[in-house]
């Protein structure tokens, strides 16, 4: 089966708190008579459209790949490793927080087992973006508990404003919030597990109360340990196109790459590539082949493709995501000339 890149569709949620177009990325998802809130670009449910495994969804295709697909890092990974989405809110997301891979391990084994370590990056903002990120300085689990009895829980979060091209890095045990007025593209380990904390009074379809889950979110929250934030981006050297690391950590490192000429996206033996297109549209070519590319699509590109070259039509920008060997891309990054103190600020071991 010789390797290809391949398009994956994407799965569309509905939420209390989406939106009902999410026009420009997804035009044809407009005037909707449910409000959608997140596209999962990689859920494992999502189908294969392009390329030898059409038809089949991410978790059946990735059990058949075999290493010159996964490549040889994620050759024994018994799961696909990265959750891509676009996320769409058109009101405050819940308070809530996610738990690590230890915590996960133990009580939630149904659930998969694996903890939540995620970050964002606005593919858009509006005036009056925001979003919580953390606790403030002093805030204790008896604070915590008395700001959600009063329903005053949200005064004791830090407050970002948010602008297009801003990055967010939130590890498992920080509380956040997304608020209205963005989309953001989020990536991150592959998990959906996640601890409502406080929800605004709001009821589903049928009038009901979403479950919250307080207690599991006390045990799992970083009190006094403030811990990831905003990033500023990293820009990486590249030939005819503007390469920014946007962060990384051991479950994934993203990229942000603009086009507007050919480029070449280096693809390592070690472990496939996602590209997601945010904006542009033109065609990728490889050794005996090209298709088009266009806005809002996800690509896995495998770990031996020998060349994947970007050929924009329209300016382009994109995401390239993959799960890294930490110490490797320390290594690579300061062979490039990039000082210790300024990979401490985008990689998070």
């Amino acid at each position: 089966m010789r390797p290809t890149p391949t398009r994956i569709e994407p799965i569309f949620c509905p939420r209390l708190w989406g939106a009902r177009s999410l026009a420009p990325l997804f035009p044809e998802k407009s005037n909707l008579t449910e409000p959608l809130g997140e596209a999962w670009l990689t859920g494992v449910d999502c189908r294969i459209v392009f390329g030898p495994f059409a038809g089949k969804t991410l978790r059946g295709a990735w059990m058949e790949m075999p290493v010159e697909w996964r490549g040889s890092q994620l050759a024994a990974e018994a799961n696909f490793p990265l959750l891509v989405k676009f996320i769409f809110p058109n009101e405050k997301l819940s308070l809530q927080v996610h738990p690590d891979d230890a915590y996960a391990s133990v009580h939630e084994k149904a659930a998969g087992g694996r903890g939540k370590t995620e970050m964002w990056h606005a593919v858009s903002t509006t005036a009056g973006a925001q979003l919580l990120l953390g606790l403030k300085p002093g805030v204790s689990k008896e604070k915590f508990r008395e700001g959600l009895a009063s329903h005053t829980l949200e005064e004791l979060f830090e407050t970002h404003s948010v602008r297009t091209g801003d990055t967010f890095f939130v590890p498992p045990g920080t509380p956040h919030s997304i608020g209205p007025n963005m989309v953001i593209c989020e990536v991150q380990e592959y998990s959906d597990l996640t601890y409502r904390v406080y929800d605004f009074g709001r009821v589903d379809t049928h009038g009901k109360l979403r479950e919250l889950h307080v207690e599991k979110a006390l045990q799992v929250t970083n009190f006094g340990k403030p811990a990831g934030g905003k990033v500023t981006s990293l820009l990486l050297p590249a030939d005819s196109a503007t390469r920014s690391l946007l962060a990384a950590c051991r479950y994934f490192a993203t990229e942000r790459w603009e086009c507007s000429a050919k480029c070449e996206i280096p693809v390592d033996p070690e472990r496939f590539e996602l590209i997601v297109i945010l904006q542009g549209a033109g065609s990728f070519a490889w050794p005996g082949s090209a298709t088009r590319y266009h806005r809002g699509e996800c690509w896995l590109v495998p770990a031996s493709q020998a060349r994947f070259d970007v050929l924009p039509e329209t300016a382009t920008s994109l995401i390239r995501t993959y799960v890294p060997a930490i110490p490797v891309l320390r290594t690579e990054l300061h062979r490039d000339g990039i000082s210790a103190g300024a990979l401490a600020q985008v990689i998070f071991d």
